[in-house]
């Protein structure tokens, strides 16, 4: 059985159903509103296997099904669904972690009071996810786009009677929109420059190659190609939605959320959304590749912002010590990664680590979930400890996450799409410009090894703090397994999180062959490339060493002990413990000229558009006592007197009006006596 294109629209409608009967259901309703979503997202995971076998049956083809929204003036606004593989791995990704983080859900949510809101605003976070998925426009994507930002405030902010998880709601809401006004600007200025938002449509997308000669052939300010300013205006959304520096304030603040919050978002949805954004328009950000005169290549921009994200979590997840903030910066390194392969021209690799990484984050979030809900809620890893012994099946798949993660050779998904990302930063194949910056041109690899180092490091010193030792706090001395409900789950993940990197291994890069359209996987021997492979595991296993050495060979033995890290370097680990003083920064340069420009607004109202106004109001009140006093003393008194006059003539004039017929004719006697003898004595005379 297969999905075609013109189907795909019950995959993000089924989640959405379900969220508008968690939005109907009762507080008591707890069974409906879980049932509904998890059985609704289950179906959507079907159509998605089903949609991807169509997709993999001719993967070279782009189904799509477009129709018309609304009429516009002699045309009219086109939407449409896109079926193709990168579509199609993305929805299975989405609905089989989302699905195993909707099940983790039921134990870890159990208790809450909002049990029925909190998986409503759940399923509608998976069906944006899914409507962004499978959009053949860039309208209809958009769309659903805003709708994940609206949904990952609410669920941030789920806990909005805590006053840090408003105000975490809040800034990733303001922060995400501040990319998303570059996101919508790039949208205005395609529609003005092709007509259209269709990616594909027979030819006349604006993806296909009419468009893309035309936008790359058309120069705009400062020598840019039209390509190149547009794919940047994306990119802002991609910045802000996948939480890339200089907006990637947000993203650890999004951990005030349930933790089965911060595995969606960090995971499988939202901020994997800016990724698979240029991952989709890929064609309009490589468009401008092969111009020379340009000042600028989009993609170059892309690959050193994805480098300094890249290494910017990394070093800053060192110094964290809340479970989730580490994994959080983490978060930030990832996709910094994800971003450096995009800009380097490997799109493909790209979508194999963000695919891999949907596994072994969600599994790290849950296990770390795990962790939170059996101590009592308790985040901070140096009050912690001990808890391998009493949580088995949280460890032991917590460690194959963490070493997924790591990199750690050759059985974990992450050390191959993790290559990946390295050996195509190392060609440069698809960036000649890139490749024109000559030693520059490899600091994004540079940089993507320093990475290698410290995620190695910061994630064995978190499993060293939690797992080893013994229990330092009584929160962690009385922790026990958590059900098979949320067990479960870790387990499927952890299994995922092996499995998948065999799927594009440089051996048989059959994910990778597939994305690309191509039906035949030709494979090559590990050992072509093997010393970028060989530098990398050294790394790997550097980072390891020096993680277990500081942390694991001698586990503190109180919370109170000083870290030996900061031990050694105390200013610098304080100041990663402060995130490098970003948020302070930005409330010290952005935060008070938003201020002072707040202040300029009021004062401007108040005095001088207010004081307009003031004025006008002053002139219209003179002008209106002039007129009132014209109107009554002249023009309303003349009519008056003259009403007068005519009121009393009329009197004189009505007493002759008596009605009696016998007193009319003796008047009517006297007049004509009066007559006659006027006429007799004028004729004596």
């Amino acid at each position: 059985m297969n999905v075609a294109a013109q189907s795909l629209w019950l995959i993000p409608a089924l989640p959405l159903a379900a969220a508008g009967i968690g939005a109907l259901t009762p507080r008591g309703g707890r069974m409906l509103a879980a049932g509904s979503a998890i059985t609704a997202l289950f179906a959507s995971l079907v159509l998605s296997c089903l949609a991807l076998n169509t997709a993999l049956a001719n993967p070279a083809v782009h189904a799509v099904h477009n129709f018309a929204w609304f009429d516009l003036g002699a045309g009219a606004v086109r939407l449409g669904w896109l079926l193709d593989p990168l579509t199609a791995f993305m929805c299975v990704m989405v609905t089989l972690v989302g699905l195993l983080i909707f099940i983790f859900s039921l134990g870890y949510m159990k208790e809450d009071a909002n049990f029925t809101r909190f998986f409503c605003f759940l399923s509608l976070f998976a069906a944006a996810m899914l409507g962004l998925l499978v959009a053949n426009s860039l309208l209809l994507l958009f769309i659903c786009w805003e709708l994940v930002g609206l949904a990952s405030y609410l669920l941030i902010g789920f806990w909005f009677h805590k006053p840090s998880a408003a105000a975490a709601a809040k800034k990733a809401f303001i922060t995400t929109r501040i990319g998303d006004l570059g996101f919508l600007l790039g949208i205005l200025w395609l529609y003005d420059a092709r007509g259209t938002l269709l990616f594909f449509d027979g030819g006349a997308g604006i993806l296909e190659h009419a468009s893309l000669a035309a936008l790359s052939g058309q120069t705009v300010c400062c020598g840019l190609a039209a390509a190149t300013a547009i794919g940047l205006l994306v990119f802002c959304g991609a910045i802000g939605k996948s939480g890339q520096f200089p907006l990637h304030v947000w993203l650890p603040d999004a951990m005030e959320g349930p933790t089965p919050v911060s595995a969606l978002i960090h995971a499988a949805t939202m901020v994997a959304a800016g990724v698979f954004l240029i991952a989709r328009v890929y064609p309009l950000m490589e468009a401008d590749k092969l111009l020379t005169a340009v000042p600028v290549h989009a993609l170059t921009v892309v690959a050193f912002i994805g480098a300094i994200t890249a290494l910017l979590g990394a070093v800053i997840a060192v110094g964290q010590n809340d479970i989730k903030r580490i994994l959080a910066f983490s978060t930030v390194s990832q996709l910094g990664y994800m971003m450096l392969a995009l800009g380097v021209g490997s799109w493909v690799a790209a979508i194999f680590h963000l695919l891999t990484h949907a596994f072994f984050k969600a599994l790290l979030f849950l296990g770390a979930g795990s962790v939170i809900h059996a101590a009592h809620h308790e985040q901070d890893i140096r009050r912690l400890g001990g808890l391998r012994g009493s949580m088995k099946t949280t460890f032991a798949t917590f460690a194959i996450g963490m070493m997924a993660l790591a990199g750690v050779p050759f059985l974990f998904s992450g050390f191959w799409s993790k290559e990946a990302i390295l050996h195509a930063a190392h060609a440069l194949d698809g960036s000649p410009a890139l490749r024109s910056f000559g030693v520059v041109g490899q600091l994004p690899l540079a940089i993507g090894l320093a990475g290698v180092v410290l995620t190695a490091f910061y994630m064995t010193r978190l499993v060293a703090e939690t797992f080893f030792g013994s229990a330092r706090t009584a929160e962690a001395g009385d922790v026990h397994e958590n059900s098979a409900v949320m067990t479960v789950p870790l387990v499927l993940l952890a299994v995922g999180s092996v499995a998948l990197g065999f799927l594009g291994t440089p051996a048989f890069p059959w994910l990778q062959a597939r994305l690309l359209g191509e039906a035949e996987v030709h494979g090559h021997s590990l050992l072509e490339g093997g010393g970028l492979m060989a530098l990398s595991i050294v790394l790997v296993a550097l980072g390891l060493g020096a993680g277990w050495a500081l942390y694991g060979r001698r586990p503190r033995a109180a919370a109170a002990a000083i870290d030996p890290l900061a031990a050694r370097a105390p200013g610098v680990v304080a100041a990663l413990a402060d995130r490098l003083g970003f948020d302070e920064l930005y409330a010290a340069t952005l935060g008070r000229l938003s201020d002072l420009l707040a202040m300029l607004a009021a004062g401007l109202d108040r005095w001088v558009w207010g004081g307009a106004v003031n004025v006008l109001a002053g002139l219209g009140r003179a002008l209106g006592l002039i007129s009132q006093g014209t109107d009554e003393s002249v023009i309303n008194a003349s009519f008056d007197d003259a009403g007068a006059g005519l009121r009393g003539t009329g009197q004189v004039y009505s007493r002759a009006q008596t009605g009696d017929a016998h007193g009319y004719l003796r008047v009517t006697a006297i007049a004509f006596v009066i007559i006659v003898l006027i006429i007799v004595l004028g004729g004596i005379r």
